[in-house]
C-alpha cells in the first residue's frame, strides 16, 4: 500500500519554508482549534481525534487536525532528529503557512508537550491549552520506564506490525481495550510501515516542568489514572507550576481520555473554549 492509499481522509496540504510537507483535515468555522496527536506506531490526527473534532466544528469553531511529521499523511522524512524543537518549529511553521497567527492548541501525549514547547517558545500565538496526558514533564528515562512505552518499542523494533501485534500496542492506551476497532487497527498500521525507523529513538523532550510557571495562556487539562504510558502524576506537576491551570483526573481510563470518555470530554473542553 502506497501512503496515496492509505486508509484516512484526505484533508488539504501545505508545504512550510523548509520544504516539509505537512497534511491536514480543516473542518468548521470560527476561532481556531489546532489538534495535535501523540506518538506510537501508526498514530494520525484523524484516528486519534475523529471521535471529538465534529462536535467542535458543531459548536462553531475551525479545526485544523495536523499530521505531525513523521505520521498519518505528513512527510515523513529519514535525516532528521524528531526531537522537540524540530516538532515546534514544524507546528510553528504550519500556523504562518496556514495564515493563522493565534488559535487553541489541543495536544496529547507528545502532541500536548509540543502545545507546550510552542507556548513557551512564542505565547503570542496561544490563546488556550487544551491538554491530555502531556508529555514534557518528566524526565525521559521516566517515559520509558512506562509499559505501555516499553511494549510499543519492543514491537515497534521487531519489524512491521501485523493488526494482533497493533492490538497489543493499542490495547495498553485504554483501560478498557474493548473500544478498540479493527477500523482504528488497519489505519494504524497502514501508516507505521511508512515510518522511519529511528522515528523513536530520536524523539526526544525536553522536561519542561520548572518553566511551566511562564506560561499565561489558561490550560484545561485531563489525565487517566491508569494511564501506562505517562504517569498521572504529571497532572500535579502542571497544576503547582503553571499559574492558570486546571485537571480532570478520570479514574478506569488510560491514555485516551478523548476516546474512553468522549462526550465528558467533548463537553467540558466546549464549556472551556467558550468561556
Amino acid at each position: 500500500m502506497t501512503e496515496q492509499d492509505l486508509p484516512l481522509p484526505i484533508g488539504h496540504f501545505v508545504t512550510l519554508d523548509n520544504g516539509l510537507r505537512l497534511h491536514f483535515l480543516d473542518e468548521g468555522c470560527g476561532p481556531v482549534v489546532v489538534w495535535l496527536h501523540g506518538s506510537g506506531p501508526g498514530a494520525s490526527g484523524f484516528s486519534n481525534f475523529k471521535g471529538n473534532y465534529p462536535a467542535f466544528a458543531a459548536a462553531g469553531f475551525r479545526n485544523l487536525v495536523l499530521d505531525l511529521p513523521g505520521f498519518g499523511r505528513s512527510d515523513k522524512p529519514e535525516d532528521v532528529h524528531y526531537d522537540l524543537d524540530f516538532f515546534v518549529n514544524a507546528l510553528s511553521g504550519f500556523l504562518k503557512a496556514v495564515g493563522v497567527r493565534r488559535a487553541t492548541l489541543l495536544g496529547n501525549s507528545l502532541g500536548g508537550a509540543i502545545a507546550l514547547g510552542l507556548a513557551l517558545a512564542e505565547p503570542q500565538r496561544v490563546e488556550k491549552l487544551i491538554l491530555m496526558a502531556p508529555g514534557g514533564v518528566e524526565d525521559r528515562d521516566t517515559y520509558f520506564n512506562m509499559i505501555g512505552i516499553q511494549r510499543m518499542v519492543e514491537l515497534y523494533n521487531a519489524g512491521p506490525l501485523g493488526i494482533e501485534q497493533m492490538r497489543q500496542v493499542m490495547s495498553l492506551q485504554l483501560f478498557d481495550s474493548s473500544q478498540l476497532d479493527d477500523t482504528l487497527l488497519a489505519e494504524r498500521v497502514a501508516v507505521a510501515v511508512h515510518q522511519p525507523r529511528h522515528l523513536f529513538s530520536t524523539m526526544k523532550v525536553a522536561n519542561m516542568t520548572e518553566r511551566l510557571e511562564e506560561l499565561q495562556a489558561p490550560i484545561l487539562g485531563f489525565w487517566g489514572t491508569d494511564d501506562h504510558f505517562n504517569p498521572a502524576s504529571g497532572a500535579l506537576k502542571v497544576l503547582k507550576h503553571a499559574p492558570n491551570a486546571r485537571f480532570i483526573l478520570l479514574n478506569r481510563c488510560g491514555h485516551w481520555v478523548q476516546v474512553e470518555h468522549r462526550e465528558l470530554f467533548n463537553t467540558a473542553c466546549l464549556a472551556f473554549l467558550k468561556a
